[in-house]
């Protein structure tokens, strides 16, 4: 089995909602297993700022499907919760981003691991270094000083 990192995210309709029915959802694909799920995050967008605060969390999956496999199933699940892609950063019914594949590095059209801004995202890395705070991320390092250097980046941890 493979660990895989899934940043979800949210700010359209009951963001909430939907997070918490996309990490379920995670449980429907083939040959894989959700094996820890952060707590909820509020965030500010990045890019274009004019839309609604996102709901975000990290899941850790165990699975046996390779990369663009998985991604491929990632997607599935996002045109479920009815995803549209327009422009870059707008406002999403859900946004599943697979960030780690192990340490599987990959620079296709269609995936680029480790994902390419994760190291630079409160928003990715607080939940990830809650569920994974020894996490090592390849061609970047560890995972604490990447979020300490992510500071002004505002967040807040959810109660569950």
């Amino acid at each position: 089995m493979t660990l895989a990192y899934v940043a979800l995210g949210a700010n359209l309709d009951d963001p909430q909602l939907t997070v918490k029915a996309a990490i379920a959802a995670l449980g429907s694909i083939p040959l894989t297993k959700c094996v820890a799920v952060s707590s909820l995050y509020r965030t500010a967008p990045v890019g274009l700022r004019n839309q609604p605060d996102f709901i975000n969390a990290v899941a850790a999956l165990e699975t046996r499907l390779a990369p663009q496999a998985l991604l491929d199933e990632l997607f599935g699940i996002e045109q479920e919760f009815g995803r549209r892609r327009s422009v870059k950063n707008a406002p999403r019914t859900l946004d599943l981003d697979l960030l780690l594949h192990d340490e599987h590095v990959v620079d296709t059209p269609a995936l680029v691991l480790p994902h390419p801004r994760m190291h630079q995202r409160a928003f990715v890395l607080a939940p990830l270094a809650e569920i994974a705070p020894d996490l090592v991320i390849p061609g970047h390092g560890a995972i604490a000083p990447l979020l300490r250097a992510c500071a002004e980046q505002h967040i807040e941890r959810l109660a569950s």
